[in-house]
């Protein structure tokens, strides 16, 4: 009977199991028994029937994610103890009724609460990219015939017909397979296509071994099959994917928890010493009420940093820039920071720490090993050397085993390969066809034998091509003599049990089973996939193959093994990861012994600790985090087994970056500290989920972002050691005048306006630092240190005191000379600014001495930031207009001289102070 011959609808034997119950494991049952339990039979489901079932389990979609209102949504970027602050800052500038200055505050809030809004919008667009992953429409057999139907429409219980070139539309349970290859890349991160057919599996097969099943939104890669949908919509693997990414609460960054935290013990702080010199000035130095608000005012202007979180965006965005040079997309603003506080990078291994082309890397014959160097496509990089070293090459007229193996790989192969441009100037290789076939091709360019001569040489008769049943591929052709050839190519294990001979380097002998077992056993042990090489010599060209030709005559003539090489750039990058002391682990779909062969290959151990998925299984949430942290690779995962490791890393304090490029990898990708999606071969879910992108899906760019992320990091450090000092500054001078009662040496205007023209130029100026010497071999810091650490509360301290010290000189000297006091605050003004500038120079080199060549001809942002702040210093001393808004006086020469020698002290006692801090070793300087 036919697709398209109608056949009786065959009645339900048992009742079919609604969408709310336990499912059972489809992969490990018969595919008659799948059928008897979805009540359908030959000629599928009839309207009726589809009808019912659809009323029961709803349409094959993926329900869309409950979102928050738009408004509220936006409400709540200004949950945020710093953005309350700021807005404390912007109603005390408004009480001293300075509106432009609010105003400037306020704009500040609203636009980071705008690029917060639109960033979250992006964030929840993941989910929407996996309800787009499900095919938008499908051919099934319904009545007896075949009929194209919207693939929402899908119910359990319909038989899907699958062709070359469809997306899976639901979750099948295979029950007809012909040369089936599947593309479940997106769910396993298998590179190569997953063979299928209708068998079933043990019922704790992994993923990726569940060859009698096809997944919804995987992508059929060759052949023909048919399947009973037995999951839809939520119940499919992709469905059960979109609800653990929809549970994934995403994490805080340690840089947004440092800063909450520092905000919170801030704003406390504040207030208390508001109070405190508010009571203490009305109580102990009769101010009347008035003037002790508008001391309060002036210090709650002096303490609030108001461009901080301005700065600290535009020092962020500066490291997104950065990145884009270094191939990697900054999709969330925060996560520049992180990337710099990364301890563990959990790394995919196809095409990220592997190059994603498959390589011959071994020929063994009867007569022995062949080694085969190179490390792509490219047909000139590399040779094929015998055990002496020597280069081997094969000629028309060999007939040496090793050429009868590379003629077999040439011969019987669909491939093509060609140059990624005309002239291959890049010395980049395409396969046209499959990855294994497209490598054999480069393997004969090596040996020195021209793939398309061959194949005019020797013209291919007819072809039974690889089916996942008998698991092998063979080729008929006519030779150049007029005999006939039948090349054989396959699985090994299944050559072998074909063969009874094998060729020798002297002839035709015995197959020597044992000798074949140790070399496919060797290869294997070093995490190679194999191939197995035979052929029939026919005493005429025939025209037609059949497989009662291969019954008898095959000679076994060896093996290759071919692997995914590491990048070359990847096994650096490790060394410099293992240097910074950030931990790498692999998470993969892949086999174990694969996984463990290339993680020994790339260093991540020289003896590296391999867990499965079913480990993980086995494991209590308790006994995770131990297991996850002595564990080097994962293999066989699920999404599940990736979202339990990254929670379990991060339960231990660790600062995670996951790497992904499937749907599978979303959910993990989400919940780690960094997502880090694949932006070559990654699925849009990935992408979205990811706060970063790899522009060339090279582990390598996750290192160089970790660098520029602990730039970014260490250059905030320096903006916030020279912001608060400053600050810290004029609030001690504030308190020193109302606690010891003589006259404010600065106005709340004028304070205004240092803390304004500063912030908008030497704090920003700090954005544009580059690396310090010695950036990557320092360990990640701790997720939970504090903003503020023992070094730069001592800095802040030790700075603040110094500031005040100098503008009390400056304000007392100028005063017993008898200055009026409008020239006094104009003098300490300027003297804050002279002692910000030469701090700024202290302050770029943290950990080291700032009396360098370098140190003192700074960067040309420094050099423009100076100029503009000495301009502004100009107008606001000797322009008239701004004399009248701030009430300054002229300044004289002498008098500026002598700011800029208090500068020159200041930076010496500085420079000294960081040389006895690194001589003790205090704070961890060296």
């Amino acid at each position: 009977m036919t697709a398209s011959q109608p056949a009786p609808h065959t009645a339900p034997s048992s009742p079919v199991l609604s969408a709310s119950q336990v499912q059972p494991a489809w992969h490990a049952l018969p595919a008659d028994e799948a059928r008897e339990r979805l009540a359908v039979g030959e000629a599928g489901l009839d309207e009726a029937e589809v009808a019912a079932r659809r009323v029961s389990f709803g349409p094959n979609a993926l329900p869309p994610p409950p979102r928050r209102h738009p408004l509220l949504r936006f409400l709540l970027q200004f949950h945020n103890t710093l953005i309350y602050v700021l807005l404390g800052g912007a109603v005390a500038a408004l009480v001293l009724g300075h509106i432009i200055d609010a105003a400037v505050i306020l704009a500040v809030v609203v636009v980071n609460a705008i690029v917060g809004f639109v960033q979250e919008g992006k964030a929840e667009a993941a989910l929407s990219a996996i309800r787009d992953m499900i095919s938008p429409h499908a051919n099934v057999i319904r009545a007896g015939r075949r009929t194209n139907i919207p693939a929402q429409d899908i119910v359990p219980g319909d038989i899907v017909l699958l062709e070359a070139g469809d997306r899976v539309p639901a979750d099948l349970r295979l029950i007809h397979a012909r040369n089936l290859l599947i593309d479940e890349a997106i769910l396993t991160g298998e590179s190569v296509a997953a063979e299928k057919h209708d068998a079933a599996v043990a019922e704790d097969a992994p993923l990726g071994d569940r060859c009698g099943m096809a997944f919804s939104g995987t992508m059929v890669a060759a052949g023909q099959g048919a399947g009973i949908a037995v999951a839809t919509a939520s119940q499919t693997e992709i469905g059960h994917i979109q609800s653990l990414l929809a549970d994934v609460e995403p994490m805080s960054t340690p840089l947004l928890r440092q800063i909450d935290a520092f905000a919170r013990r801030f704003t406390i702080w504040a207030l208390a010493a508001a109070v405190a010199l508010f009571i203490f000035a009305v109580a102990a130095r009769d101010y009347g009420w008035a003037d002790a608000l508008i001391a309060v005012v002036a210090l709650a202007v002096g303490v609030v940093p108001e461009g901080l979180p301005a700065v600290m965006t535009i020092t962020l965005a500066i490291g997104v820039r950065r990145m884009v040079a270094r191939n990697a997309v900054i999709r969330r603003l925060p996560a520049v920071e992180t990337l710099g506080a990364t301890s563990v990078i959990c790394s995919d291994k196809t095409g990220t720490l592997t190059r994603n082309e498959m390589t011959v890397t071994r020929i063994v014959s009867s007569a022995g090993l062949l080694r085969v160097s190179g490390a792509s496509y490219n047909p000139d990089a590399g040779a094929i050397s015998g055990p002496d070293g020597a280069a081997i090459t094969v000629r028309d007229d060999d007939a040496s085993t090793a050429a009868l193996i590379i003629s077999a790989a040439t011969l019987c192969n669909d491939a093509s390969l060609r140059p990624r441009d005309h002239h291959a100037r890049d010395g980049q290789w395409i396969v046209d066809g499959d990855p294994m076939e497209g490598a054999l091709l480069t393997l004969a360019h090596k040996a020195q034998v021209d793939p398309d001569g061959w194949r005019s040489a020797w013209p291919r008769r007819d072809v039974i091509p690889f089916d996942s049943v008998y698991r092998w591929m063979a080729t008929l052709h006519a030779a150049p003599d007029g005999d006939g050839v039948i090349f054989v190519k396959g699985a090994p294990e299944r050559l072998l049990e074909m063969c009874a001979v094998q060729q020798g380097e002297n002839g035709i002998e015995p197959l020597d089973m044992a000798y074949w077992r140790a070399a496919i056993d060797a290869a294997a042990d070093d995490g190679e996939r194999i191939l197995g090489y035979a052929m029939r010599h026919l005493p005429s060209a025939a025209a037609r193959l059949e497989p009662d030709d291969l019954r008898e005559g095959l000679i076994f003539l060896g093996l290759t093994g071919f692997i995914d090489p590491p990048r070359d750039e990847a096994i650096a990058a490790i060394r410099e990861c293992h240097a910074a002391g950030i931990t790498v682990k692999m998470i993969t779909g892949d086999h174990g012994a694969t996984a463990r062969a290339i993680a020994r290959q790339l260093g991540l151990s020289q003896t590296p600790v391999v867990a499965l998925g079913a480990d993980i299984d086995r494991l209590a949430d308790g006994d995770l985090p131990a297991f996850a942290t002595r564990t080097d690779v994962f293999a066989r995962t699920s999404p599940e087994h990736k979202l339990r490791i990254v929670k379990a890393l991060q339960s231990t304090g660790a600062v995670v970056a996951m790497t992904g490029d499937g749907v599978n990898d979303a959910p993990s990708l989400r919940q780690a500290d960094v997502g880090i999606a694949m932006g070559r071969k990654g699925t849009e879910a990935a992408k979205e989920a990811a706060q970063v992108v790899l522009l060339d899906d090279n582990f390598a760019s996750i290192v160089a972002a970790v660098s520029e992320g602990r730039t970014v990091y260490d250059n905030i450090r320096k903006m916030i050691a020279w912001t608060l000092p400053t600050n810290g500054g004029e609030l001690l001078a504030v308190v020193a005048a109302i606690i010891m009662g003589f006259t404010m040496p600065l106005t709340p205007a004028q304070i205004l306006w240092l803390n304004l023209i500063t912030a908008a130029t030497l704090g920003l100026v700090l954005a544009f630092e580059p690396a310090e010497p010695g950036v990557m071999s320092r360990r990640p810091r701790e997720a939970h240190a504090p903003l503020l650490s023992p070094f730069m509360l001592w800095r802040v301290l030790f700075v603040s005191v110094l500031f005040l010290i100098a503008l009390m000189t400056v304000f007392f000297f100028s005063a017993t000379r008898g200055d009026e006091l409008a020239l006094s605050r104009t003098l300490c003004v300027n003297t804050l600014v002279v002692l910000e500038i030469f701090y700024l120079f202290n302050v770029r080199y943290l950990n080291s001495s700032s009396f360098t060549w370098r140190g003192a001809l700074g960067t040309p942002s420094v050099l423009a930031a100076i100029a503009a702040v000495t301009a502004g210093q100009m107008l606001f001393t000797y322009a008239p207009f701004m004399q009248i808004a701030f009430d300054t006086r002229p300044v004289s020469l002498a008098d500026g001289a002598l700011l800029i020698a208090l500068g020159v002290i200041m930076m010496i006692v500085l420079e000294i102070e960081k040389a006895i801090l690194r001589r003790l070793g205090l704070f961890g300087l060296k």
